[in-house]
This record gives structure tokens, sequence and C-alpha cells, in this order.
């Protein structure tokens, strides 16, 4: 990957929204929309003053985006995003991590195994700027058909120019991702789980692992709802936060878990990614129970060392390699 591309593209992006920012009085985070259309479309809207658009057509003369890998694209836009949420108090307005994404995407395969199907079926329920689910749809050695369900206006139109501008197809539903969803069950599903009370206590209702009283979790519902769009025997990944099954409520989640999904593993991310331990987060891997599936003889329990510490990171993937070798052969 070309670095030097990727900080092309950010400035790119960066500039290009501040001069329509110029015009029209919308956020960073909603010009950047904009900026990304100008490349996909390769000419700036008519509906832009002439002045505003001659400055564009320049602009659009200092980057040639059909030279840019998918994964500098990925890259140069998250630059941009997070310049953009820089200083945003909102808890959605996150991108899952890089190393975190990418160690994911490594964890599908294994859990995929050998001999797969050609095609692997991917939703993420919690879409946002679609970095997780694009960054794991890099790194499918097979074709992907991937679905990502968001709320938020800004943050699926971000999600939507991620998926544009690296030519990945994606169907997104704009909609509350705990309302029924037009989705065929797939073959995966991950999801950086939103942590949070669910306001709408007449949809929750509908739910299982709804609250006895009060407000229910949104992750609680979230894990859930994700299950309903799994096929039986397939795999779900979620980013849970480790109070997860410490709560007031984890006797109910405890119970819902054992009837419809097996544990495959969780893994606990390395405490020097968050400021503050009570943040931290695990990697949840479950099977949803079928016909021909079984649990493991032994979950897979570990703590992640530093992303950054090559070596330990290195033994950590042999270990867990080895789990799957002896998991695969029983």
């Amino acid at each position: 990957m070309d670095q030097s591309h990727v900080e092309l593209l950010y400035t790119w992006l960066d500039e290009t929204a501040e001069l329509i920012g110029q015009e029209i009085d919308l956020s960073y985070l909603e010009l950047l929309p904009l900026a990304g259309e100008i490349l996909i479309e390769g000419a700036p809207s008519t509906d832009y003053s002439e002045n505003l658009q001659e400055q564009l057509s320049e602009k659009l003369k200092t980057i040639k985006i059909e030279e840019f890998k998918k994964e500098e694209i990925r890259k140069g836009l998250q630059l941009a995003i997070l310049k953009g949420m820089k200083g945003s108090t909102q808890q959605q307005h996150l991108i899952t991590p890089d190393s975190v994404a990418i160690f994911m995407g490594y964890l599908i395969q294994k859990v995929l195994g050998d001999g797969q199907q050609e095609t692997i079926r991917l939703f993420d329920p919690a879409t946002g700027t679609a970095n997780l689910l694009t960054a794991i749809i890099n790194q499918m050695e097979q074709s992907v058909e991937a679905y990502g369900s968001e709320v938020d206006p800004t943050l699926i139109q971000l999600g939507l120019l991620n998926a544009n501008l690296q030519k990945a197809e994606v169907e997104f539903f704009h909609q509350d991702s705990l309302r029924p969803l037009l989705l065929e069950p797939v073959d995966i599903a991950v999801a950086d789980l939103p942590v949070g009370y669910y306001p709408d206590d007449v949809q929750a209702a509908n739910y299982t692992l709804k609250a006895e009283e009060g407000h229910s979790y949104s992750h609680h519902l979230f894990i859930e709802q994700t299950l309903h769009y799994v096929k039986e025997g397939g795999y779900s990944l979620f980013l849970i936060p480790n109070f997860l099954f410490d709560s007031d409520q984890s006797e109910q989640l405890h119970a819902f878990l054992q009837e419809h999904v097996h544990v495959v593993g969780v893994l606990q991310l390395p405490e020097s990614m968050f400021k503050n331990e009570k943040f931290g987060k695990s990697i949840f891997i479950v099977q949803k129970k079928g016909q021909e599936t079984k649990a493991p003889k032994q979950a897979l329990m570990a703590k992640l060392p530093s992303f950054q510490n090559a070596k330990a990171m290195n033994d950590m993937v042999n270990q867990i390699n080895d789990w799957f070798k002896s998991e695969r052969m029983s």
C-alpha cells in the first residue's frame, strides 16, 4: 500500500469539503460525501455556483482515483472522517480501529475454514461509516454479498461513499436496525455493538432480551436481532464491552445465548487500546445452533497482546491457528 496515496486522498477530500463548505452551510461530516461524489461522478454538481464549479474542476485534475487501491481509499477516507469526528461527543460517531477490523477479517477466514462456498453473505447491523465492513470485504478470498444497516443519516451517507469509492457492493438499509429488516439469512454477521439503552420500549417488547422494567440494553437487543438474520450454523463476531456478562441483565443474556448459540471464543482486546479500562472491549465469536453444529471441545479464550508488539501478536496468531486446527480435526 502506498502511504502517499492515503495522504493525497485525505488532503484532497479535506480541502474539497472545506471548499464546498464556503458555499453550503453543512457540518464537515456532511460535506465529505459531497466531496466524494465529485470523485465518483468525475465532475462537480451543476447545482454549485460557476465559480465553485471551476475551482472543483481544477481540484479534480490533481487526483486520479482509479489508480488507488481499495485499502488506500478506505484509509484516506477514514482519516478525513476521523478529523470530522474529533470533538464529536456522540457515542455512535466512532470508528472501529483498523487493527481490530483487520483482525476480525482474519478470524472470519478461520471460522469459515477451507473449501468454503464461493460467495459469502455478510451483514453488519451497526454499519456506521462502513469502515469495519469494507475492511473485512477487502480481506475476503471469496466474493461477498454485503449488507449494512444504519439509522444515522450522516453515517450512512459516509458508509455509502466508502463503499462506492472502493467499488464494494453493499446494500444499505437506512433504518433503525432493531426494527424488522428485508434481509434473507446471511453466513456471517459482524457488529461493533452500540452500547447503551434503547429508547423505543414498544419495539423492545418484541424481543426475548427486553428488560423486565425500564429501557432495554441496545447491545443485548442487537445480539438477538443479528442472530435472527444469521443462518443455522452461521457465525457472528461481535465487538462487545468487557462488562457485557456482568450487568444486571446478564443472566437473561446467558440463558438466551445458551439456547441459541455455541460460544466459539472470547478474545479480549489489549487494554492499551482504551483510555480507561472500563471502556475495554472483546471480540465475541458465536455459531448459531443448527442440526449439524456442535460446541467446540473448549472455547477459544485469550487476552490479546498489543497489536504493536509484532512478536507477541505472531505467537498469539500461531496459538489461534493451532486451536482451529485441533477443533477441525475433531
